[in-house]
Parts: C-alpha cells; sequence; structure tokens
C-alpha cells in the first residue's frame, strides 16, 4: 500500500512508542540498535507492523442533472 508520508510518520511515531514502552519487537535487530524510532523504521521498511490506516474517501461523484 502506498501511504502519505504524513502516514507514515504517524504509523512509525506510533509503533516507536510501542516499542518505547515494551512491546515485542518484530524483527531481528542488533543488540547495538536501541533507538525505538530506528526500529520501526526497520519494522516499517519489512512490512510487519501490525497497524492499519483508515482513509476517508475523497473523492465524491456528482451527477449534474
Amino acid at each position: 500500500m502506498q501511504y502519505t508520508r504524513f502516514e507514515k510518520a504517524r504509523i512509525i511515531g506510533a509503533r516507536a512508542l510501542q516499542i518505547a514502552m515494551g512491546a515485542p519487537i518484530l524483527i531481528s535487530v542488533p543488540k547495538a540498535m536501541i533507538d525505538p524510532v530506528e526500529i520501526a523504521m526497520k519494522e516499517f521498511e519489512k512490512d510487519v507492523i501490525p497497524l492499519t490506516v483508515k482513509r476517508k474517501r475523497t473523492f465524491i461523484k456528482k451527477t449534474v442533472v
């Protein structure tokens, strides 16, 4: 799925907060990598973050009669 930069930032930020609060890490990372944001970015790149994005439908088809 194609994400906007705002959606990407929100997903990575939310996942980084979860990791910082003790959530299990879903990928294998080196012991030296301790920054939750870096770990969340790696998870995002591998497409394993268990979050979904709900979008409003902005396209409204109007019929002129």
